[in-house]
């Protein structure tokens, strides 16, 4: 029994090279990424151990222990804790890209309710009542519905053509 502690004591660095290795495997099986810096924590402890051997095992242990917290506090701290609350992300809100464009209305809004002509479709459009051939702006997107306001002064102002979605220049839509 005294011969297998003094190995263990002896060659304690490749039992923390080994111990960091196996949980650097283990980040890679298991979700979630505390494993990572437990693992970097165990390297680096056996880089402590290979460079002081006469530290033994409880001192070893302290240093991965300190090792540990800290890698694990400094992760949550600065790499982890983004604040994503005032990031707006448009991912799977693709109707997000019509807000502020010109559309020609091509169903009467009556009632609120209507279509305008985006590209080679037509979509719902809710706002005001406009006419047909009106040219409204999309100020907001709900869902697939796309919320308009009329423009209150036309002239000069781009609109889209209803057949590409490409800009025509002074309002003209009769292409």
């Amino acid at each position: 029994m005294e011969l297998e502690s003094g190995w263990l004591v002896a060659n304690a660095h490749w039992l923390w090279w080994g111990a960091g290795l196996l949980l650097l495997a283990g980040e890679m099986v298991l979700p979630g990424v505390y494993l990572l810096w437990i693992g970097i924590a165990g390297i680096i402890t056996g880089a402590f151990a290979f460079i002081w051997p006469g530290s033994g095992l409880e001192g070893q242990g302290v240093v991965f222990a300190v090792l540990a917290g800290a890698s694990i506090y400094i992760a949550s701290r600065y790499i982890y804790s983004r604040d994503t609350s005032s990031t707006v992300t448009s991912v799977n809100r693709k109707g997000q890209g019509h807000v502020g464009k010109v559309y020609v209305v091509v169903d009467a809004i009556a009632n609120g309710r209507g279509h305008v002509q985006v590209g080679d479709s037509r979509w719902l459009a809710e706002g005001p009542d406009a006419a047909v051939g009106t040219p409204v702006r999309v100020v907001a997107v709900d869902g697939i519905v796309l919320i308009v306001a009329p423009l209150e002064n036309t002239a000069g102002i781009d609109t889209v053509d209803d057949r590409s979605g490409s800009q025509l220049p002074g309002g003209d839509a009769s292409r």
